[in-house]
């Protein structure tokens, strides 16, 4: 009989039979989850919001349609059940395993105080007020206790997330933020983890002798599992780490030791029958003490957190939804949505409220500070579990679980919006600095990022280096930066130092093509800058490994990073023994486009022909004869720009040509037609600001007399310009020109870009860049600052405080 109802148990229960439809169900349900979250948080992203917003969203819909509900009714729902129980046994382990325990044996810190007093004024407040709502009739005390610092807690995985999203995170305010959300959250929990030790919920209660003794059985458990953890536990994984140092595969051996270490710290507290410790919390007391250092640690922090994020969150929502069975919402119950908008004001007041007097006390704004407390509010998975625990348990009415959990995930909603109402307030108060040479301000010195592709591009690098510098009395730094891409074979051969975080690791290249490469770099730019270490001239050696998927957004970020006025990189392509350029690099001009698009201040593009072979710009009696054409628009001012930095280098004989559009009576009507397909207004504004640019470079550097020639050529269109082009064909080393960029007499290119090769260079760049023009003359196009991203006009690191 036994055998016949296992047989039964197992062959009708509890495999997938995907014959039948309700089983296919299933399958189909969980496909539609991750495909409907990947389609919807793409049109969230705009709006800021975490995965959380949008799990949430499609696990109350699907959770509640009919035929779902059917699906995973019955045994089903206790194995999803225990899916739930195994995924926030490892969110709360992780969780744990991020925060950093010491803190808590420190003096308090700034952000200590800004939890400690929000959490305190929130719990007050919500204790204060919940027992007159009547939440639930079940241990109404320990109920208000536990929500009340549900209320008073913070999600900070969750508030983390947002704050990095939208780019804050390095402010004072993301990191007091990001600081005292961790406080909170850790210190909730551990007062969870000690209320569920001597607040026992089960029904009907023990005796007090029998509560006192499973209290004291839990109490020293728990006890046993934070000694052995703080000090088995450094040993053991320091041991492993040793044993499996960086940029070796883990042995199985060691990693299967591990993750049977893991399991025993997180599990031997539930053992004892009598104990009924929750391994939840039993999982993130094992993970707070836990190191966090290390490889092995960081490897588990890793895996686990992919598995939460891309498998475990949508199902935990799908099961939140099952859960929360809208069909037994009480929409027109009024005490369910007093206790809604009594929660929700009581977290905004409470946290808003004590942001805000500890704010007063260090000085700081009020209108940030409240900022700060309405970002304390957001809150997380697990305080969205014990919500859903409490409806499951029928600790609470559906009605009132579900506004509770409405409240959690509303916390999540408004933060994003928060956060950028933090930026749009530090925008109106932070000046806007600008990264480009036109605006650089003279009392400065010059910073300049110089990308090498490898030793043939030295010549030009150092020439570029001094003819920039030009005796400039704030002197100037270079960022000589070997631009390598990262392959499987470089990358079997690097070697990480760890010191203190993931995001602070330094990487050594030991491949012995690279190494010799970036020695012979290294050995000349090290050489030039101590000749002119005396002059102001500071030049530092930089890398970026990376491949040429992510190498654009390094090199913008590095840029950003070291506060730059221009990029100098190479054209893709390289001169050949003939004179002519090869067919390129496709790698490198994938960067090189993406720069140019991305960039935070302004590029340049070298295209070296024989900039890198002729002498030395710094050597006694060196020339070097340099024009630039100037047209118009923003580029050609930033070109304009530079070469007022080159105009006072005593080697440089510099010519300045500006193309000047025919205003005859016979053109005006071209003029005209051409000028009403745009903005007239915006083109007449450009024209203004060229006329004003160049006027104040003729006066400074032509009209005294100096070294500097200048000639003007007057074109009716874009045949005349190319043919004035031709005309240069040999006469100078180096010729320097803008993009193109907001241009107003574009009636002298239009008809240029029909048969561009490069549009990176622009359709004057590509002219000269061309195998029919000379091969003994070198290009540098630049384009100016085009400033784009999420905190335009604002540096990430900015301070409002």
């Amino acid at each position: 009989m036994n055998t016949t109802s296992t047989k039964n148990v197992c062959g009708d229960k509890w495999y997938l039979n995907l014959d039948k439809p309700e089983e296919a169900l299933k399958v189909l349900g969980f496909i539609a989850i991750f495909v409907i979250r990947t389609l919807l948080h793409h049109f969230m992203k705009p709006l800021g919001q975490p995965y959380l917003t949008t799990d949430f969203a499609i696990g109350l819909i699907l959770g509640n349609l009919p035929k779902f509900r059917e699906a995973f009714s019955g045994p089903y729902s206790t194995t999803l059940n225990n899916i739930i129980e195994f995924g926030m046994i490892c969110h709360m382990f992780v969780m744990g395993l991020e925060m950093n325990p010491s803190v808590l044996l420190r003096p308090p810190t700034k952000d200590a105080f800004m939890a400690y007093i929000s959490m305190f004024t929130t719990f007050a407040i919500a204790f204060a007020t919940t027992p007159f709502l009547h939440y639930t009739k079940t241990a109404p005390f320990v109920f208000s206790l536990a929500l009340s610092l549900m209320a008073s807690s913070t999600g900070s995985p969750i508030l983390t997330r947002v704050i990095s999203n939208l780019k804050i995170r390095k402010s004072d305010l993301g990191k007091l933020a990001s600081a005292a959300g961790v406080h909170t959250d850790m210190i909730s929990t551990l007062v969870y983890c000690f209320g569920f030790i001597f607040f026992p919920t089960e029904k009907p209660l023990p005796r007090p002798l029998q509560r006192f003794m499973r209290a004291l059985l839990m109490f020293c458990l728990f006890l046993a599992q934070v000694t052995f953890t703080s000090i088995v536990s450094p040993i053991f994984l320091n041991w492993v780490n040793n044993e499996n140092p960086e940029g070796k595969p883990l042995k199985g051996s060691h990693l299967v030791m591990s993750l049977a270490f893991v399991v025993l710290i997180c599990s031997f507290p539930t053992w004892p029958p009598e104990s009924m410790y929750n391994p939840i919390l039993s999982a993130f007391t094992a993970g707070l003490f836990l190191p966090n250092q290390g490889r092995m640690s960081k490897w588990i922090i890793n895996k686990i957190n992919y598995l939460l994020s891309t498998v475990f969150y949508p199902i935990f929502f799908f099961w939140v939804g099952f859960i929360i069975h809208m069909k037994n919402f009480d929409i027109g119950d009024k005490m369910a949505w007093a206790r809604f908008f009594s929660l929700l004001g009581t977290v905004i007041a409470g946290k808003v409220i004590g942001t805000v007097l500890c704010g007063v006390l260090l000085g700081y704004h009020v209108k940030e500070t409240a900022s700060l407390g309405l970002l304390l509010t957001t809150k997380g998975h697990f305080h969205v579990y014990l919500a859903a625990l409490a409806i499951r348990t029928n600790r609470v009415k559906n009605t009132t679980g579900a506004m509770m959990i409405f409240v959690i995930v509303l916390t999540v909603v408004y933060s994003p919006f928060v956060v950028m109402d933090i930026i749009k307030r530090a925008r109106k108060r932070v000046p806007v600095h600008i990264m480009a040479l036109q605006w650089l301000d003279p009392t400065t010195e010059l910073r300049v990022l110089m990308g090498l592709h490898g030793p043939h591009n030295i010549g030009s690098t150092l020439n570029l280096m001094e003819i920039c510098h030009g005796g400039r009395e704030p002197g100037s730094i270079y960022y000589a930066t070997d631009m390598v891409e990262l392959t499987d074979e470089i990358a079997a051969t690097l070697k990480k130092d760890g010191r203190g975080g993931q995001n602070n690791d330094s990487v050594t290249v030991t491949d012995r093509a690279v190494t010799e490469m970036r020695e012979s770099i290294t050995a000349a730019v090290n050489g030039y800058g101590e000749l002119r270490s005396g002059q102001g001239v500071t030049v530092r050696r930089m890398l970026a490994l990376s491949t040429f998927m992510t190498m654009a957004h390094d090199i913008c970020g590095l840029a950003d990073e070291l506060m730059v006025s221009i990029i100098i990189l190479p054209f893709h392509k390289r001169r050949s023994p003939d004179g002519t350029l090869d067919s390129g690099h496709a790698g490198f001009r994938h960067v090189n486009r993406k720069i140019l698009k991305n960039a935070p201040c302004s590029i340049g593009i070298l295209v070296d022909r024989s900039f890198g072979q002729t002498e030395e710009a710094w050597r006694p009696g060196a020339s070097m004869d340099i024009a630039i054409i100037f047209i118009g628009g923003r580029d050609d001012r930033e070109a304009l720009a530079f070469a007022a930095q080159v105009a006072r280098h005593p080697a440089v004989k510099l010519s300045v040509i500006r193309f000047l559009e025919d205003k005859s009576t016979q053109n005006a009507q071209k003029r005209s037609s051409i000028l009403n397909r745009a903005s007239v207004v915006e083109q007449e504004e450009e024209m203004k600001l060229d006329d004003e640019c160049f006027a104040e470079f003729y006066e400074r550097y032509i009209a005294g007399g100096g070294r500097v020639s200048y000639m003007e050529k007057h074109l009716t269109n874009s045949s005349e310009t190319f043919t004035a082009l031709k005309s240069l064909d040999g006469e100078y080393g180096l010729v320097i020109v803008g993009r193109g960029g907001g241009r107003a007499s574009s009636g002298l290119t239009t008809g240029l870009n029909d048969w561009q090769q490069c549009p990176e260079l622009g359709p004057i760049g590509d002219v000269l860049s061309g195998s029919d023009f000379s091969h003994n003359t070198s290009m540098l196009i630049i384009q100016q600052q085009r400033t784009r991203g999420q905190l335009e006009g604002l540096h990430d690191d900015f301070t409002i405080l």
